[in-house]
């Protein structure tokens, strides 16, 4: 064993190790005392089918101590649940294309708003901030206010009342103006 070791470059105990190892892949884990929780398991899944199996550890958990039994390990419970298929599908946090296409379906007037605000650079330097409230439903601007020269660091002028205007403003989707 030394000299084929020496040949191969290899440890001997790495040898020996592949030498005497099993030939069958060892198969999953089973603790003998793992039927006497799936009955459990299966009753409070069943009762709460959207209980990942940190809950269901918790669960589980609550009765052992109740009847005076020592607690379920949550790998072990991960472990039973996989094996007969109680598991939840797993959450990847991807969504499948996106959901919104952009349009804003109201059925009818005045119950939903959009607000946006906006600035302009003059060419004397001076900023014009201006906000604006549209109905949702048929597009009318409901109330602008326009301030010029104003900082807006400023406590006094972070907050302005905006006045409904006198005419209504129609803004038309497909041209984009107010």
């Amino acid at each position: 064993m030394k000299t084929i070791a020496n040949v191969l470059g290899v440890a001997r105990s790495h040898l020996n190790e592949r030498v005497h190892r099993p030939t069958a892949a060892r198969g999953s884990y089973c603790k003998a005392a793992d039927g006497e929780l799936l009955p459990l398991i299966r009753r409070l899944v069943d009762e709460r089918p959207t209980y990942g199996y940190r809950r269901v550890t918790a669960l589980v958990n609550r009765v052992l101590a109740a009847e005076g039994k020592p607690a379920a390990n949550h790998k072990r419970v991960f472990r039973i649940m996989k094996r007969h298929g109680l598991l939840l599908q797993r959450h990847t946090g991807r969504r499948k294309g996106r959901l919104h296409d952009g349009k804003v379906v109201v059925m009818r007037s005045n119950l939903r708003w959009c607000s946006d605000v906006f600035e302009i650079t003059c060419w004397n330097g001076e900023i014009v901030r201006i906000v604006f409230v549209i109905d949702a439903h048929d597009r009318e601007v409901l109330a602008w206010h326009a301030v010029a020269g104003v900082d807006v660091a400023e406590p006094r002028h972070q907050c302005h009342e905006v006045q409904p205007t006198r005419k209504r403003l129609r803004v038309d989707d497909s041209r984009r103006d107010v």
